[in-house]
């Protein structure tokens, strides 16, 4: 058999003339192999002119809804995000051609909505220049995008990153407990997970969880048998031997001193979910699934009982229209406000620039899904919610397609940080679990979690091109 993209092997050797069907097989095998990444990357450009559109439309709108006029300034500072986001598809055609089409284009329109519905409370606010929220939201989304571009081009191979595992890990817990350091470290709105260095502040947890979702996945696929095959038995379950547990314990432990010393209930629970969800998913042990709600039960109850800010959360959660915790400090007015503006949003919404958004305490940040749900109703905010669902099925299904154990946990880890967060999210929005304090993925006002968020698309997409550019196994009757 000759091989798939060269002539017959006997042409070759014994020099016969080469005839018009081997020619045909050698171009069509070109063509083959040509043609496939530029379909991917043709419908990325397609999609990508579509999600420029929208964002373009929704600027507009919020001006015109706002204001009664168009400003081109603000057009002009998203046009150039424009550009950059097609240098990254130009970037992807030469060092990534064959990665999933459809990522790139959602978070494109969910980056762009976000900053739209910033911009339209920044008017509400009458603020301009850098001390609008919008301005610095397309500031850090410029260098979000190039930080994305340039993982796509250092990063050739995700197997790279299983040899850093434990730099990862110590990375990790290093970022996130920088907060706690003193001089640098800030605390806002009761929770201290801020670092200042002059002007510019951050928020580096949000880098370590990436950090911590490449050493899980790198820890377990070596440790994975004994994890999910070595132990003791109690209760029909088997428990891992301590020594194999140790790496998992540390970072666990640093969860929970987020939870006590930074006060930060959204984050802790965020690494929780992370770990119990890619333990789960390298044993395929259901076992871990009632350890982990066990403990996270209980832990919810004893901090509860203990802390005094998760117990308001919880108060402000169970009894949010009491009038003595509406109005008390810390207590349920930001949720009720929320939830007044998505009642007041119906089912088509208020229209872009005509609702009162800026009602809601931190609704460029916290509370931007409740802004967004008044000025596009129910429908806008299912739409929102089916380009997560379409982002997260693309990274599990990257995730599940890879042959090495590494790529798989890697892509379904790095998915469900994004899953886990817009539950967390909409979840405390909506009154069905207690408010916790993170940001919506690529929507809402903050740099740190909008280029950590940048960053784990890129490494998806990463992930793709390299899955469907491995060899696959084939098996010879």
């Amino acid at each position: 058999m000759s091989a798939p993209n060269s002539l017959p092997t006997e042409a070759v050797s014994t020099g016969r003339p080469v005839d018009a069907a081997d020619r045909a097989n050698f171009t069509s095998s070109i063509r083959l192999k040509l043609r496939v990444p530029a379909r991917m990357r043709n419908l990325e450009l397609v999609l990508l002119l579509v999600a420029s559109g929208i964002n373009a439309a929704a600027i507009c709108l919020v001006q015109l809804g706002a204001l009664g006029e168009i400003d081109s300034a603000l057009l002009t500072y998203g046009a150039g995000l424009t550009l950059l986001v097609f240098a990254m598809h130009i970037t992807m055609r030469v060092v990534a051609p064959d990665a999933d089409p459809f990522i790139l284009p959602v978070i494109t329109v969910l980056n762009g909505l976000g900053i739209a519905m910033i911009y339209r409370i920044d008017i509400d606010d009458n603020l301009t220049g850098w001390d609008a929220a919008g301005v610095r939201q397309m500031v850090w989304t410029a260098l979000a995008i190039l930080l994305a571009i340039i993982v796509i081009i250092v990063v050739r191979n995700h197997r790279v990153l299983l040899r850093y595992r434990f730099v990862s890990m110590f990375t990790g817990i290093a970022l996130l407990l920088l907060p706690l350091a003193p001089l640098i470290g800030s605390e806002r709105n009761g929770a201290r997970i801020w670092i200042e260095l002059g002007p510019l502040n951050f928020q580096p947890g949000e880098l370590g969880k990436i950090a911590l979702a490449i050493f899980f996945a790198g820890y377990l696929v070596t440790a994975r048998d004994s994890l999910s095959m070595v132990g003791t038995k109690v209760l029909g379950m088997t428990f891992p031997r301590a020594r194999d547990l140790g790496p998992i314990i540390v970072v666990f432990i640093a969860s929970m001193g987020v939870l006590i010393f930074q006060r930060d209930l959204g984050t802790a629970l965020l690494y929780f979910g992370l770990f119990l969800v890619m333990i789960y998913v390298a044993t395929g042990r259901a076992s871990w699934i009632i350890l982990g709600l066990t403990a996270f039960l209980a832990g919810a109850l004893v901090a509860s009982q203990t802390l005094s800010y998760v117990n308001g959360r919880f108060a402000a959660w169970l009894d949010a229209f009491n009038p003595d915790i509406y109005g008390q400090s810390g207590g349920s007015y930001q949720l009720v406000q929320g939830l007044f503006g998505l009642a007041k949003g119906g089912l088509i919404g208020a229209g872009l620039g005509q609702g009162r958004p800026g009602i809601v305490p931190l609704a460029e940040s916290d509370y931007i899904i409740a802004s967004l749900g008044e000025e596009l109703g129910l429908i806008g905010l299912f739409a929102i919610l089916g380009l997560y669902l379409l982002f997260v099925s693309r990274g599990f299904r990257i995730g599940f397609a890879g042959q090495d154990d590494f790529g798989r946990l890697l892509g379904v880890g790095l998915s469900f940080l994004i899953a886990l967060q817009v539950f967390i999210v909409v979840g405390g929005v909506t009154r069905v679990i207690p408010l916790t304090g993170l940001t919506t993925p690529f929507l809402a006002a903050g740099g740190s979690s909008l280029v950590a968020n940048w960053i784990i698309a890129a490494l998806l997409l990463r992930l793709s091109d390299t899955v469907r550019n491995q060899p696959r196994a084939v098996i010879e009757e």
